[in-house]
């Protein structure tokens, strides 16, 4: 590939995560948009059904290296922070049921994936880059959002805040 072009990319990929980052920071501190799904276990998820509880709603693929790194840990949080109120949704963003399932299987989740489309994904201020992640309180107010590789400390820290609030 010529260097103009692959430069060309490299600038529109930038600004497509930046639009991105943008439009999702629009949600914040407004209600999170509300998703009905089926998960990878056929069962209905529906978001508005986990008011009352923080919900950390992470939107990722198999193929995204950052987002297999974080999984692990919100298997963890789920099980650490679950009895205080936490709820773990995950959004496979991947075209194939199947292989979201492989990693879910393979990874040992312990909460919900449901199969996102570009609809889900434009609800949420149009998920280009992964991972996204959403930090939604127990009113159903988006508080944060992490786009890419993140701190998870960072990430903990304002999720135990989240926790703690009535």
């Amino acid at each position: 590939m010529p260097r103009r072009l692959r430069l060309a990319c490299l600038l529109v990929g930038v600004c497509l995560a930046a639009n991105t980052a943008h439009a999702a920071e629009l949600l914040l501190h407004k209600q999170a948009p509300e998703i009905v799904l089926m998960d990878l276990n056929g069962k209905r998820v529906d978001l508005h059904a986990y008011r009352g509880k923080v919900v950390l709603l992470d939107f990722w693929a198999t193929w995204c290296a950052p987002c297999q790194l974080e999984m692990p840990r919100f298997v963890a949080w789920q099980k650490q922070y679950g009895p205080r109120g936490l709820r773990v949704i995950g959004i496979s963003m991947d075209d194939e049921p199947e292989l979201a399932r492989k990693l879910y299987k393979k990874l040992r989740v312990n909460y919900p994936v449901m199969m996102g489309n570009e609809k889900v994904g434009e609800l949420y201020g149009g998920v280009l880059g992964l991972p996204v992640t959403f930090l939604i309180d127990s009113h159903g107010v988006v508080r944060a959002q992490f786009q890419g590789e993140t701190d998870l400390n960072a990430m903990e820290e304002k999720l135990k805040a989240l926790l703690l609030q009535p």
